[in-house]
């Protein structure tokens, strides 16, 4: 059964359970907030069962029809086919008259006559098809209708009859309205809020940006209406906003709807919530609202909030936002009121007092700065950002230098303090004002540091910087630090390395050696990429100096680039013990993009050391902090895709990848953009779809030629693409594209490590070619290569390549055994998808065949020569051939007389008449299934 994907992202079990129950006779009934979904599982249902020949009576009220009496049963006997109303009884036929135009029953009919019309009805409409009624929004039928309808299901109407309704939750006491209007027997359904992956998905579909997209689950809910109307509000960019953006009217009516149920104690309660900093039920009850907990149960009950111990959330977040912006300025007050009374922590009542007021106050003012300036030294960056905000809000005129010194304070520890939306509503308010150059420097520093993987877009920022740091080397170098980076995302070669020695250059005059440390990683860093073998020296440089960066910044530290050059160059557990390491420093980090970087390298590590389980915790840890702090998300889904490529699955593998690109491509991420389309191009590469991964795999050579000649160790993409190229027949290519790699490893003094990545391509382009004997000893010395190097992934890949090309040797056993000691491999390192493709490769070594049409891999042919031999076996032309399978017409030609040379025939006749007479056996590419 096909359903519109776009709509239903991650609703395959619950339609598969629909579709279950309604197979077997009876009903479903769901139920779930407004915008959950509800009706977009009613139209894949109706659609599918009308696609089968089945009756399918829709029904969907609205709010004015529910005190309009029979309106509901009018509509839905209006839609049964012309001609059943004649097999009505007289009475019924009376009845169904005036029920056609919305009238009750004329004086005198009887109330059984107007029962049966229903019931009577369906029963001579499922003699020629089945039917199914779907109702939708049952909570606005008219009560008469609902009755009428409920007494036709309750008369069994049999398994040809079924029914599947839905309705809003907000009113507990009507939450099985649909189960009565469905006949038994009956399944009642909620319906769950989107996982955060599918609805990222969805709202990407729908044309938001991926960082957008992949921030909207906890705003709102999992519930999709309400994800894309608030999405739809919120332009691209950096995750803060100097205040949240206003709430769409479509999502106020959707929140509204839920908050119309609550009774005015109940509703006066969760304001109280709204407005207290920390809401628990303890603040509450000490605010005056004794009745809190029973309160809570209420709205716990109406999905309003979530109750965990004692804390309260609200479900979903905006809610809360709501509830603030709506609630009347003296009601605001008279709460902050009371919650000031209440509170136990001192600096708690000084907040809520501030609140209470948005008048200037000196006293206020300064009392609240010197509580925000105790916060700060406890280390409570959050809590003092907000109170050096408050302090500049309730500021009057006469203080207005001591009110830049706090704004800008705001900013810095707002920043720190992972406060983002403080720390740019204070940087902002810095810039907006007539402040000195300093200040103002240090807001466009946390304006650029908010901007993350956006830092290219952030020119205006940059150049008004510059000319703020004027002359004073303390100041250029910052900036310049920042420029460097830019670069480095933006994929600027020149720039990267002219910004880094700028910023060396700045650092050294005004004697910090953090910068200096820093600049010389990042220097490293493009020495690396591009190729330059000094990079050793400029990271050992950077590594002696007395650096202490912060910890949001760990990440571009040197001991953190030092252990993800030990992972590129294979010394993983060095790179490991140094990452274990550093994780802990980076529950320090307030902004989260350092904690992200060390969780994503510890994946990668365990991935290369086939500790596939681990691989795949770090990666889904690295999303998740990603997505929480609003990180650009094209890095971490990189991660994913990589762990999902060893130990989940090639579908998910693919799709992280996908994201990834379309995600670096949006906020111009050349770095993230080449390793997304590596990862891209192996998940299609592994499930078959060669041509798909080829051109993935050469937009990413065509962009690392930008760079002018890349290190082959980084991003090991040339094998890949040599295997690929190889698959459809273009073995010249293939040849050259590892020629340069192995050019570039000797120019670089990197041969030793990359050997088995380019023995083992070089070994699959051999098999491809026809050559299985050379590329049996090549992929034997890859796995003993990959063994020392204590990367069994790898070594098992490399068995899997020399089992495939002993099979094209006919040496069956030897394929056996190479096969099977790659799957023991695989197995104990968790590698499922792996494991999954060596068990196939396994199978066709003992004779296994597959469908109908195939040709025999025993013929010692290539995967190409094979899809060629097929096709003119099954009557094709050359130019049909080559249009076919994308080649040139010469290269099916030349490939054709290598295939006549190898079996011994001399014409397309004589070469059908060989495969007919052949068994038939699995056309599978040897590259498509190890690469």
């Amino acid at each position: 059964m096909q359903y519109d994907a776009t709509a239903l992202w991650g609703r395959a079990a619950v339609l598969a359970t629909i579709e279950h129950r309604l197979c077997a006779g009876g009903g479903v009934a769901l139920h779930g907030p407004a915008g959950i979904g509800k009706t977009a599982l009613l139209d894949a249902v109706a659609a599918a069962a009308g696609a089968r020949g089945e009756l399918v009576l829709r029904l969907r009220p609205v709010p004015t029809e529910r005190s309009l009496p029979y309106a509901g049963i009018a509509d839905l006997v209006g839609q049964l086919p012309p001609g059943h109303a004649a097999a009505l009884p007289p009475a019924q036929r009376a009845a169904l008259a005036a029920l056609r135009q919305g009238l009750p029953p004329r004086a005198g009919t009887p109330a059984l006559a107007r029962r049966l019309v229903l019931p009577l009805l369906l029963a001579h409409c499922v003699r020629t098809a089945p039917v199914l009624l779907v109702l939708d929004d049952v909570q606005w039928l008219d009560p008469e209708s609902a009755e009428l309808i409920g007494f036709a299901m309750r008369r069994r109407p049999g398994p040809r009859v079924r029914v599947v309704a839905a309705q809003r939750r907000p009113d507990p006491a009507g939450q099985r309205r649909a189960v009565r209007l469905c006949p038994a027997p009956a399944l009642e359904l909620a319906v769950p809020p989107l996982e955060p992956d599918d609805l990222t998905a969805l709202l990407e579909a729908r044309g938001l940006p991926c960082r957008t997209a992949s921030r909207m689950h906890e705003a709102s809910g999992g519930n999709p209406f309400l994800a894309l109307a608030l999405g739809g509000a919120v332009s691209p960019g950096p995750a803060w906003r100097p205040a949240p953006p206003p709430l769409p009217e479509a999502a106020r009516e959707l929140l509204r709807d839920r908050l119309r149920a609550l009774s005015p104690d109940v509703a006066e309660t969760i304001i109280v919530a709204a407005l207290a900093t920390e809401p628990t039920a303890t603040v509450l009850i000490r605010a005056g609202r004794e009745d809190a907990l029973r309160d809570l149960r209420v709205a716990a009950a109406a999905g309003i909030v979530e109750l965990d111990g004692d804390a309260i959330r609200f479900t979903p977040p905006p809610i809360g936002q709501l509830l603030r912006e709506e609630t009347a300025a003296a009601d605001r007050s008279r709460v902050h009121a009371a919650l000031a009374a209440g509170a136990v922590d001192p600096i708690e009542a000084l907040r809520h007092k501030a609140l209470q007021t948005g008048r200037p106050d000196a006293a206020v003012a300064r009392e609240l700065a010197g509580a925000a300036g105790h916060c700060a030294e406890r280390g409570a960056g959050r809590t003092a950002a907000e109170l050096y905000l408050l302090a500049a809000d309730r500021c009057p005129h006469e203080l207005a230098d001591e009110r830049l010194d706090w704004l800008a304070t705001a900013a810095r520890t707002g920043l720190t303090g992972g406060a983002f939306a403080l720390a740019g509503r204070a940087a902002e308010a810095v810039l907006a004002a007539d402040a000195p150059a300093g200040h103002r420097l240090r807001a466009r520093l946390v304006l650029l540091d908010l901007s993350g993987q956006a830092l290219s877009d952030m020119g205006e920022t940059f150049a008004a910087a510059l000319v703020e740091a004027g002359d004073d080397p303390a100041l250029i170098a910052p900036v310049r630090l920042r420029l460097t980076w830019a670069a480095m995302i933006a994929g600027d070669p020149d720039k990267w390395a002219a910004e880094a020695a700028r910023t060396i250059d700045a650092a050294r005059r005004a004697g910090d050696p953090t910068i200096e440390a820093m600049a010389l990683g990042a220097l490293a860093q493009y020495q690396r990429v591009t190729g330059e073998p000094r990079w050793s020296d400029t990271l050992a440089q950077a590594l002696v100096l007395p650096a202490t960066p912060a910890p949001d910044w760990l990440h571009y530290a040197p001991h953190y680039l030092a252990a993800r050059f030990a992972m590129v160059d294979d010394r993983l557990d060095e790179a490991r013990a140094e990452l274990l390491k550093l994780l802990p420093l980076t529950e320090h980090d307030r902004i989260g993009e350092a904690r992200v970087e060390v969780l994503r390298s510890l994946s990668e590590v365990a991935t290369r050391a086939g500790r596939c389980r681990d691989a795949l915790q770090y990666a889904r840890r690295a999303v998740t902090a990603a997505q929480e702090v609003g990180l650009s998300p094209g890095p971490t889904w990189y991660t994913a895709a990589v762990a999902e490529l060893a130990g989940g699955s090639l579908t998910a593998a693919a799709g992280f990848a996908r994201r990834g690109v379309r995600a670096s491509e949006q906020e111009g991420d050349s770095l993230y953009l080449r390793r997304n389309l590596h990862a891209l191009g192996q998940s299609e590469l592994r499930a078959g779809e060669t041509r798909e991964g080829v051109a993935a795999l050469r937009r990413l050579r065509d962009l690392e030629a930008e760079l002018g000649g890349a290190d082959p160790m980084i991003v090991r993409w040339q094998g890949d693409l040599a295997g690929g190229l190889a698959a459809l027949g273009e073995h010249a290519e293939a040849a050259s594209v590892l020629a340069e790699a192995r050019a570039a490893a000797h120019r670089l003094g990197t041969t030793p490590g990359v050997t088995g990545y380019l023995d083992r391509a070089t070994a699959v382009v051999l098999s491809e070619s026809g050559q299985a004997d050379s590329a049996v000893v090549l992929s034997a010395a890859a796995a003993r290569h990959f063994e020392q190097l204590h990367q069994p992934i790898e070594q098992a890949h490399a068995l899997l390549v020399q089992g495939g090309a002993e099979r094209r040797r006919r040496r069956y056993a030897a394929a056996r055994m190479a096969i099977t000691a790659a799957l023991a491999i695989f197995l104990a390192a968790d590698a499922k998808p792996w494991a999954e493709q060596t068990e196939r490769a396994l199978a066709r070594t003992e004779g296994g065949s597959s469908a109908p049409g195939t040709l025999p891999v025993d013929l010692g042919l290539t995967s190409t020569e094979l899809k060629i031999a097929g096709l003119v076996r099954d009557g094709a032309s050359n130019r049909e051939i080559a249009s076919r399978l994308y080649l040139s017409v010469k290269t099916v030609e030349a490939t054709l007389t290598r295939v006549y040379r190898k079996l011994g025939v001399r014409s397309r006749t004589q070469l059908s008449s060989r495969l007919q007479a052949a068994d038939p056996a699995p056309a599978v590419s040897e590259v498509t299934s190890t690469v």
